[in-house]
């Protein structure tokens, strides 16, 4: 078969409400280039909000993007509510070549796994119990049948930003705080939310071995808020380093942009320095098909800095992240 391209991209906020700068047709200008320039086969979207027309939520805006691109047939899988709408902000999107079975969907909920419960240490007034932390962002999890006999499982996901979650009582507004204990303690809950994600996929990662082998060609894609090096990375790709157990070696996903020069290896600026947040982790079976990665950050911005407004750029903050793989 021809190669097959898996890619992530985070859309930053991707909306059309009119009270947004810049507006949606500014981004779209800019955006649709970095799409088409991708040529993916599968493609993983992080940050696609939705849009209420009439008595239901849509996806306008994503059809907006998509429109007179080759993405705008492709089949589709999107993150719901429990009441089976999507959700207002953060959606994750799966756009394929490949048709995706409805049996072939499932969502990973922040109640499907292990999570801590927590009493918070300087809340106002003080919070006299523990309540379970809450991370209200899906696995999004396909299969889908490549035509050739062979199945490649994918989960989008969008791990908790390291911004601090808040904690009641400490913030004069979105961007101060009262006290610098009240940010470290909402930058541990955020930490708390975003390993607790990490396992949830780990954990997901090792049902799929279980139930299709350890031949099984996995990817998981998307925003991790994390480099290869912190602990939400390396709870997801299972090194044996890290382990201390050979056995698990079958196991590991391995970071495809390892195959890009450390000079240019980066998904996101940040107080002027480069930083990989986006990744596409391949399984072993999969890697072994593997051909070359690229990300797309030749006119990447930097929107971080003191006091800066929340006015975005059009296009988005993060880079499009791209693995090529020949599966005969």
């Amino acid at each position: 078969m021809p190669p097959l391209r898996v890619a992530s991209f985070n859309l930053e906020n991707l909306d059309d409400e009119t009270n947004i700068r810049p507006p949606l047709a500014d981004r779209i200008r800019v955006m649709r280039p970095q799409l088409v320039r991708m040529r993916a086969d599968i493609l993983c979207l992080q940050e696609m909000h939705s849009q209420r027309q009439g008595g239901q939520r849509t996806l306008t805006a994503l059809d907006d993007l998509l429109a007179g691109t080759e993405y705008s047939n492709f089949h589709r899988a999107v993150t719901e509510t429990v009441s089976g709408e999507f959700y207002h902000e953060r959606n994750l999107v799966v756009l394929s070549r490949f048709p995706i079975p409805n049996a072939n969907v499932d969502l990973i909920r922040d109640g499907d796994g292990p999570r801590p419960s927590y009493q918070m240490a300087t809340a106002r007034p003080p919070d006299t119990t523990a309540n379970l932390v809450e991370w209200e962002r899906p696995i999004l999890y396909v299969q889908i049948p490549l035509g050739n006999g062979s199945t490649i499982h994918v989960a989008n996901l969008h791990l908790k930003s390291k911004i601090p979650s808040n904690i009641p009582g400490q913030k004069i507004n979105n961007f101060t705080w009262r006290s610098i204990s009240a940010w470290a303690e909402g930058s541990f809950v955020s930490t708390m939310k975003r390993v607790g994600q990490a396992l949830q996929m780990r954990m997901l990662v090792d049902s799929i071995f279980d139930a299709h082998g350890e031949d099984a060609l996995i990817a998981v894609c998307g925003d991790f808020n994390a480099e290869s090096d912190d602990i939400p990375l390396q709870a997801i790709c299972g090194s044996v380093e890290e382990t201390g157990n050979p056995d698990h070696g079958p196991r590991i996903l391995t970071p495809c942009e390892n195959n890009v020069a450390e000079s240019s290896r980066y998904s996101l600026w940040h107080l002027g320095q480069g930083q990989m947040f986006d990744h596409v982790l391949a399984s072993r079976q999969l890697l072994s098909f593997f051909r070359g990665a690229e990300i797309h950050n030749e006119t990447l911005p930097d929107e971080s800095g003191a006091f800066r407004t929340d006015i975005k750029f059009p296009e988005s903050d993060h880079a499009p992240v791209i693995a090529e793989f020949e599966i005969p």
